[in-house]
């Protein structure tokens, strides 16, 4: 299985896995060798034991023999564990890399699939699949031992060793484009069923359970109908290999004994003529019904290779002064993903620390798209956003991101304690356990929702289930602000955090941009409700993608405001 590898992730994780390869091919090595013992055996039982009545002979052979073999299972379950540890440490050096950049790529199709590329690559170094492929080198070291028996027992091994990789060779070529198929398929089952677990609330309400069970039913009918093409066309093929060789084994019997009565071998070679052509074909045989899985595997390999080639090893990067916040847009553009055109074009603006700006505009005229960017959930397709003066590549994205609050439109929470979510899991990089609650309890007091909190079941220690279950939309709004307010950010960036507030949440997060503002952070929020125009600065209007209108408030919004007519003056009636 040649691989043609490209990432330095993917070069260093196989560098780690290759002391316990090389080990494992050592140890084949020696379980191969070991496997040429029996047929010693049974040439010194039939040759020597047999005519001369030797047993005590035959006990000594015995003994070897048993010795032999207990050896060769040794070695062959040291080889077991030596292929466990490859998967394991495969694991290990890809695990962490392939999770980071899945999360930082989720627009590339690997992403969706890459912990089970990675499983399958495990699964293959392992597996059988493995072991078949350090034993076919040993295939012509039996080859020559047949000779050694005799030219024309030699010969019928060759015969065999060409016929089984022809039928491995036409095996593959028949198999692969079913086998694509099939893969791509499942992929799509497997994202189309995710997609729906998620949404399966709505799905029942909606009344829209029956249908889309059809449809995922007509998808996996698809993905079947592919894999039963590849068992039928593999499953012939095999059974072609093994009816060859255990057609060569029985034939080698055959002509053991037509050479034996001539005289030109041994008795004792007749069943070790078949033993040896038995062996010599069976990783070959065994490589045949591997084909499959290692071909899985080989493409599972290669995905994993261009999702982590996407990753650009940064070098190290100076340390930049903290941040104060102070905000620049250059010309940010993104390209629609579907079809032509641009969510945003050319978009530029400034924001100085302790400013608040609202950006305004009607619906898909690519607020959230802006706001997404200058978070840096999404890259720009040309553009770039400068924090005080610096351009985003030139910090460290990890430190910058604790100094951005960032509210998405969906409010999206995680699996955990509310506590945990507010605190953007930082109990998990070794912070201080009671340095992180104080800074929990501080952003829920910013945002007004200590009292919410501490309300809930557990209060913050309040469990949400898969996708942040276990609160309305107007709390998981709220614990997402004190999520942003975490740690005081110098940069808040609000999509929409009102959306699902009522009067009491309005206020409270109107009173939260205030007092940011007094401490000179910068604030940027979406909004259709015009609750939070006391505290804003400036304002930015979208239109289509592009930057129609950015200035103070009231300027902006004397010119976006219609003109109020003129009160008409009514004549008293005498």
């Amino acid at each position: 299985m040649i691989l043609s590898l490209n990432s330095a992730g993917m070069k260093q994780a196989l560098s780690r896995v290759r002391p316990h390869l090389v080990a494992a091919a050592v140890f084949s090595a020696g379980v191969n060798l070991l496997y040429i013992v029996p047929t010693i055996y049974m040439l010194q039982v039939y040759d020597r034991v047999v005519p001369t009545r030797g047993v005590q002979t035959l006990f000594l052979l015995t003994m070897v023999l048993l010795f032999a073999l207990g050896t060769l299972s040794l070695l062959d379950r040291i080889r077991s564990k030596l292929l466990a540890r490859a998967a394991a440490q495969l694991d290990l050096s890809l695990a962490a890399r392939v999770m980071d950049a899945s999360i930082a790529r989720p627009d590339l199709s690997q992403a969706g699939t890459a912990l089970r590329d990675l499983e399958s690559a495990k699964g293959m170094l392992a597996g059988p699949a493995m072991l078949a492929l350090f034993d076919a080198p040993w295939v012509p070291i039996y080859i020559l031992v047949c000779f050694l028996l005799h030219p024309y027992i030699g010969l019928l091994a060759i015969v065999g060793g060409a016929a089984l990789p022809a039928i491995a060779w036409m095996n593959e070529r028949t198999v692969r484009p079913h086998s694509v198929r099939a893969e791509e398929q499942a992929r799509a089952s497997y994202s189309l069923q995710d997609s729906l677990l998620g949404g399966a609330e709505s799905i029942r309400a909606l009344g829209m359970r029956r249908a889309l069970v059809l449809r995922q039913l007509r998808a996996r009918e698809a993905m079947l109908t592919e894999q039963s093409s590849v068992n039928f066309a593999g499953g012939a093929f095999f059974t072609g290999g093994k009816f060859v060789r255990l057609a060569l084994q029985s034939l080698a019997l055959g002509l053991g004994a037509l050479l034996a009565v001539e005289g030109l071998i041994s008795p004792g070679a007749i069943f070790a003529s078949s033993f040896l052509i038995a062996r010599a074909l069976q990783p070959i045989e065994q490589l045949i019904g591997a084909i499959r899985p290692l071909g899985a595997a080989r493409r599972a390999m290669t995905r994993l290779d261009d999702l982590l080639g996407s990753e650009q090893d940064a070098p190290r990067l100076t340390e930049l002064p903290p941040l104060k916040g102070a905000l620049t847009a250059e010309a940010i553009s993104v390209r629609h993903p579907d079809r032509d055109g641009a969510v945003l074009m050319n978009v530029s603006f400034a924001v100085e620390p302790g400013q608040a700006i609202a950006i305004i505009g009607p619906s898909g005229a690519g607020k959230s798209t802006l706001l997404r960017v200058l978070a840096g959930a999404l890259p720009a397709d040309r553009g770039d956003v400068r924090f005080d003066g610096s351009s985003r590549a030139d910090w460290d994205p990890e430190r910058l991101a604790l100094e951005i609050g960032y509210v998405p439109q969906d409010s999206r929470l995680f699996p955990g304690t509310v506590a945990e979510n507010i605190a953007r899991f930082a109990g998990d990089r070794l912070v201080d356990p009671g340095e992180i609650d104080a800074m929990v309890i501080a952003a829920a007091e910013a945002v007004g929702a200590l009292d919410l909190i501490q309300r809930l079941p557990g209060g913050f220690n309040h469990r949400l289930g898969p996708g942040g279950r276990g609160l309305s939309a107007g709390q998981a709004q709220r614990v997402a602000l004190a999520r942003a307010f975490f740690g005081d950010p110098r940069i808040l960036l609000l999509d929409e955090p009102n959306s699902n507030l009522d009067g009491e949440g309005d206020a409270a997060l109107t009173k939260a941009i205030a007092e940011a503002k007094e401490r000179g952070r910068t604030v940027l929020i979406v909004s259709h409700k015009l609750g939070v125009l006391p505290v804003i600065d400036k304002i930015l209007l979208m239109r289509d993608g592009q930057a129609e209108m950015f200035g103070p408030r009231d300027e902006v919004l004397q010119r976006i405001m219609p003109p109020r007519p003129a009160p008409v003056a009514v004549e008293a009636k005498a």
